[in-house]
């Protein structure tokens, strides 16, 4: 089975659970240790598609009292990065390598942030694969957009 579809298969199997959802959460943030640091919650992931939700704490405020930048860039490559890893075929393999970043206002409260893909890929040959996220505050106001750049290229044999 690949990586890409263990991740889905793994989500698929506890979403519906109760305390599937934290579960699925806590694990991938055993994967990978920093994501940890936003406390986030996946909400719904797909191919194309991934939903988290970050709550409003004081480890990832800044002086101001509102949601550090760098809370949200790791908010968005953590929804961007796990969109991709459903999406990519078995036979590929990705990394991200440049995001830009837009702050358009104060977040004050809780987080959700939303990745789909930007452009298509042509799974063929090795290319850019451009991710959209964006991060919204419980009011539905967009405070946060990043464009993730993925390099995606077949896995070596």
């Amino acid at each position: 089975m690949s990586k890409a579809n263990s991740t889905l298969t793994i989500w698929r199997n506890l979403a519906s659970k109760p305390g599937g959802k934290w579960t699925f959460s806590r694990l991938l943030c055993l994967k990978a240790p920093y994501f940890g640091s936003i406390s986030p919650q996946f909400e719904e992931l797909r191919p194309e598609y991934c939903r988290i939700s970050m709550p409003k704490r004081r480890a990832v405020l800044n002086h101001l009292g509102t949601v550090h930048a760098i809370a949200m860039c790791n908010m968005a490559e953590l929804a961007g990065g796990t969109m991709t890893e459903v999406t990519v075929p078995a036979t590929h393999r990705w990394i991200p390598n440049g995001m830009t970043v837009e702050y358009l206002k104060k977040a004050k409260t809780d987080l959700i942030a939303i990745a789909t893909p930007a452009s298509a890929i042509d799974w063929s040959t090795a290319g850019e694969y451009k991710v959209n996220v964006v991060v919204q505050d419980t009011q539905g106001e967009v405070v946060f957009r990043a464009l993730i750049t993925m390099w995606v290229s077949p896995k070596k044999s």
